[in-house]
């Protein structure tokens, strides 16, 4: 057998050999084996296999291990490998790359690991498998995580567990992270850390983070802001020490950003100002002793803040309500009740704000009156109609209870607490005082009368009519059913309080009168025979209602006194017998009777219309001969007419075409002129038209050279204005002594730099301007002794 460069041969029960690496053998010349032993054999010369020794695998190519990537090796005996490092059963350690890994018999290949790669704001997630190194040199225990954060490729040992990848939180202004530790320990930023402990990561702290193992990220905290218009309040604030002061709170106002410290929690999240109107108040409790604005506030105080202002409430109060002006026309009211001593009252007519020991009541009203109240129905308009029942709007029960009193009648008002009643005639506008209440009227209705048919708050005064139903029966036992109307009205002193109280002194005015008129008739039906009252029911009837006077003669009316009730006219509708054999005589008289008298009817009519035939004859005849005469008349007008028209026909036709000849002439020169005076109107308007358009073109050109030269003159002033300021604004800047200054700066310098060199005078010059010898050389030498005082 053979092996090449980069291959391999594992064999089972090798045979022995010396230290000098040869074969050995025992007494008989067998080659001497080791039972149960391998050996890998690398590059090496072509070799047999003894007697024996076995091929494991074939020849294999030596694994090439790339960078990034280690073999994880398990010892599966005790040995020293070829680095001299004593290696245990089970001992696992890495084969990193690049390389060539050599086999061993002790050694197993567990698996291949590669690296992971940790990006930027990335840390690998470890765990030990038991206790170790990490690639630092630091102790772990089993069990133990740890974050690796340096970017690049990271292999793990052979006892470390890769757990996961944790990406960094990219913390802004307006992020934060709220953490909690999970143990005990000391993070990142060197700060001790108890288990259980909250608190955030700003981007003051860092602008990624990433939480270590020992954190737990319980959520990303948004930033809270306040504008100049807003305010909170936190619960459980932190304090100076860290930790939340639990039960107290804290007031933020605007314009501010912040983040809520793990623990605490906003009151009703984030408010704005109160802005209060000249209208509106708010109702502040006091929850803490505290003094505002100097006064005391005791727990439990109440007051009012009124507008037009802005307010914030501080967090020794709370608003228990916002109010605003009720305003109230003279007809409208609100029913205000004091929370202190209970006491009830109404406010009309005003505008009011409840302050804060009041609010509003609800004044309780019976059902029935409540319907009555919120239904649409006009009493007097839909009196036929007050028994349907229509859509009732909800009433605001703290509002005063108004109501309409209609025209001509009247409604009584009962006051429980004063133990009075009174009484309010239409038209007029009620309002309940809180103790009040309305009187309802149950009246009867429907034919015949039924009572509480009829619900209503006012009482009409008539006057009106009411229709009854009653069964009478007369002296011959024939029972009858009338159906009267009787007209009533009610006669009172509105200025009397006798009668205006006397009105409602019975309670159902109509079925009470109803009854007593019903009695009446009867009573008097009852003395007379069906005959007699089917001649003359209408007197026997007026007469049990009104009675006579004393001159025997039917009174106008019926009085009720106990409530002023006039009865004025009985009409009697109906009279229909209920028994069946008196509804059959009945009508077997009428019908007769109704025979009779169409029998007259026909004779009459019959008479009349012959009187009416031969009147018609007559007329017809004269009107005949009235024609004729006529007819004669119009035939003699007739011939003289044709005759003329004859005479007319001979001479009319040439006048009538000399005529028209004529009249062509005369129009050929009329309409020649008028042609002649259009054309000359014509021109003339051409004319003034081109005239008048030079004359505009010249003026709009004139007009716009003006506002040209206007312009420029304009814009030559402001320009010469703003030189002027500036040269003014220049001069006032820089002052006077600074100009002098800039002016003679020159010459100082050239003196100032004469005076440091020594020199009495001197002459520079650049070499191409001609000088005057003579006269400088008079400076040079000096000026005469005479004149050197002067100087």
């Amino acid at each position: 057998l053979s092996t090449g460069n980069a291959s391999k041969q594992w064999y089972q029960r090798r045979v022995r050999g010396n230290d000098e690496g040869e074969v050995q053998f025992d007494q008989y010349g067998q080659v001497k084996l080791v039972h149960a032993d391998q050996e890998v054999r690398l590059t090496q010369d072509p070799f047999p296999l003894y007697p024996g020794e076995e091929l494991e695998t074939k020849v294999t190519k030596l694994r090439a291990v790339p960078t990034n990537t280690a073999l994880r090796l398990r010892a599966i005996a005790d040995f020293d490998d070829r680095n001299g490092t004593k290696r245990y059963a089970h001992d696992e350690w890495l084969f990193t790359g690049p390389g060539t890994y050599l086999p061993h018999k002790n050694v197993e290949v567990v698996e291949t690991i590669r690296a992971s790669i940790i990006s930027p704001n990335q840390a690998l997630r470890l765990r030990a498998l038991k206790a170790c190194q990490d690639q630092d040199g630091k102790e772990r225990v089993c069990g133990e995580e740890w974050l690796v954060c340096k970017t690049g490729a990271y292999l793990p040992g052979a006892y470390e567990q890769v757990v996961g990848f944790i990406s960094a939180y990219v913390l802004t202004e307006n992020i934060a992270l709220h953490l909690e530790a999970l143990q005990s320990y000391k993070d990142r930023f060197g700060v001790e850390r108890k288990s259980g402990e909250q608190w955030l990561i700003t981007i003051k702290d860092s602008e990624a983070f990433i939480p270590d193992v020992y954190e737990n990220v319980i959520q990303v905290v948004n930033i809270s802001t306040l504008t100049n218009r807003q305010y909170c309040v936190i619960l459980d604030p932190i304090g100076e020490n860290g930790r939340n002061k639990l039960g107290q709170r804290k007031l933020i106002k605007g314009e501010k950003s912040f983040f809520l410290q793990p623990g605490e929690r906003l009151e009703a999240g984030i408010q704005d100002v109160h802005i209060l109107g000249e209208d509106e108040a708010l109702i502040v409790k006091a929850v803490l002793p505290f003094k505002d604005n100097g006064v005391d506030r005791a727990p439990g105080n109440m007051w009012m803040i009124r507008g037009a202002c802005e307010f914030i409430p501080t967090v020794e109060m709370e608003i228990i309500d916002r109010r605003k002006a009720i305003p109230l026309d003279e007809n409208e009211g609100i029913y205000v009740r004091d929370i202190k001593t209970g006491k009830v009252r109404a406010v009309v007519g005003q505008t009011y704000v409840l302050n804060q020991d009041e609010e509003l009541w609800d004044k309780p009203l019976p059902e029935q009156i409540e319907k009555l109240l919120s239904s649409e129905v006009d009493p007097l308009a839909d009196r036929t109609a007050r028994a349907h029942n229509k859509d009732n709007k909800n009433r605001l029960k703290h509002k005063v209870v108004t109501y309409r009193v209609p025209h001509n009648a009247a409604a009584q008002i009962y006051d429980y607490k004063a133990k009075k009643a009174r009484v309010t005639f239409g038209p007029d506008l009620v309002m309940l005082a809180p103790d009040e209440h309305f009187t309802q009227l149950s009246l009867s209705g429907g034919k015949p009368k039924r009572p509480n048919c009829i619900r209503s708050l006012c009482l009409l005064l008539g006057p009106d009519f009411m229709t009854d139903i009653i069964t009478v029966e007369t002296s011959d036992h024939a029972r009858l059913a009338l159906q009267l109307s009787y007209n009533w009205h009610f006669e009172h002193d509105s200025h009397s309080a006798e009668d205006a109280a006397a009105l409602f002194a019975v309670p159902d005015f109509v079925g009470d009168a109803c009854k007593a008129l019903a009695s009446r008739i009867r009573g008097a039906v009852a003395a007379v025979p069906f005959d007699d009252f089917h001649r003359n029911s209408a007197r026997i009837i007026r007469t049990s209602v009104f009675g006579l006077d004393e001159n025997m003669k039917v009174k106008d009316c019926f009085k009720f006194a106990a409530n002023r009730l006039v009865i004025t006219n009985v009409d009697i509708q109906s009279v229909e017998p209920v028994d069946q054999r008196t509804r059959d005589s009945l009508q077997k008289s009428v019908q007769l009777a109704i025979e009779i008298t169409t029998n007259s009817q026909e004779a009459s009519a019959r008479h009349e219309a012959e009187r009416l035939e031969q009147e018609a004859k007559g007329r017809l005849e004269r009107q005949k001969i009235h024609d004729e005469a006529e007819a004669e008349k119009a035939r003699t007008e007739l011939l003289k007419l044709q005759s003329l028209s004859a005479a007319v026909e001979s001479t009319g036709q040439a006048k009538a075409e000399a005529q028209s000849r004529a009249e062509s002439l005369r129009i050929e020169g009329e309409a020649a002129v008028d042609q002649a005076k259009l054309k000359a109107e014509a021109q003339n308007i051409e004319a003034e038209n081109e005239l008048k358009r030079i004359n505009d073109a010249r003026k709009g050109e004139l007009d716009y050279i003006s506002s040209n030269n206007t312009l420029e003159i304009e814009k030559a002033e402001k320009m010469a204005a703003i030189e002027t300021g500036k040269f003014q604004n220049m001069v006032s800047t820089l002052g006077p002594e600074n100009i002098a200054k800039i002016a003679t700066s020159g010459h100082d310098n050239q003196l100032a730099m004469l005076r440091a060199l020594g020199l009495q005078s001197t002459l520079i010059t650049d070499g191409s301007t001609p000088l005057n010898l003579f006269n400088t050389a008079k400076g040079l030498v000096g000026a005469l002794p005479g004149s050197s005082n002067d100087q």
